[in-house]
């Protein structure tokens, strides 16, 4: 687990807003040093926080304007099977494990309602899939999204070094900012 502060939390909230912003501008905007600003990327990037720079997709845009959670029961001894299969799925966009009576939550779209019927006959037709339980998503009001969580960890972090045992070059300009 690695900790963040105030000023990673602002970087990851420029970045969410704008994966292609360079490190000149991402500097410019927060107010603090380039040198600062690669550092503070390279560890987020390098401890895992962030695994890349994606395009949001809109998936009814691209004529997938349905989208499901399958919950679906396994039998014994088959999950990793049956997270492979699914691997071959394009309309599979996730697939979770879980705890209860489903052993997997996984998330399909599709472009209708018969094709989706397709998809989750493919999907109960899978060696080892037991059961599977459907439910529609009829509209997503609120979006994937991290930044208010990641704010709500940082709200006492300080806008200065963000781990103690962190060694990175270039850090100055936050140091300097958090001396002062």
């Amino acid at each position: 687990m690695i900790s963040i502060d105030r000023l990673d939390a602002s970087l990851l909230k420029l970045l969410t807003e704008d994966p292609r912003a360079g490190v000149m501008e991402l500097a410019a905007r927060l107010g603090v040093a380039r040198n600062t600003i690669a550092s503070r990327m390279r560890r987020l990037e390098e401890t895992g926080v962030v695994t890349g720079y994606r395009p949001e997709v809109d998936l009814p845009t691209l004529g997938l304007p349905v989208q499901a959670f399958v919950g679906a029961e396994l039998e014994q001894g088959r999950i990793n099977d049956v997270i492979e299969d699914l691997r071959g799925v394009p309309e599979v966009l996730e697939v979770h494990t879980t705890t209860g009576r489903e052993d997997l939550l996984i998330r399909i779209a599709a472009p209708s309602h018969e094709e989706l019927l397709h998809v989750l006959e493919s999907v109960l037709g899978l060696d080892g899939v037991a059961h599977t339980t459907t439910t529609l998503a009829l509209t997503t009001p609120v979006k994937y999204r991290t930044q208010p969580l990641v704010d709500h960890i940082t709200r006492e972090a300080g806008h200065g070094r963000s781990a103690a045992s962190y060694r990175g070059e270039g850090d100055e300009g936050s140091r300097g900012r958090e001396e002062s």
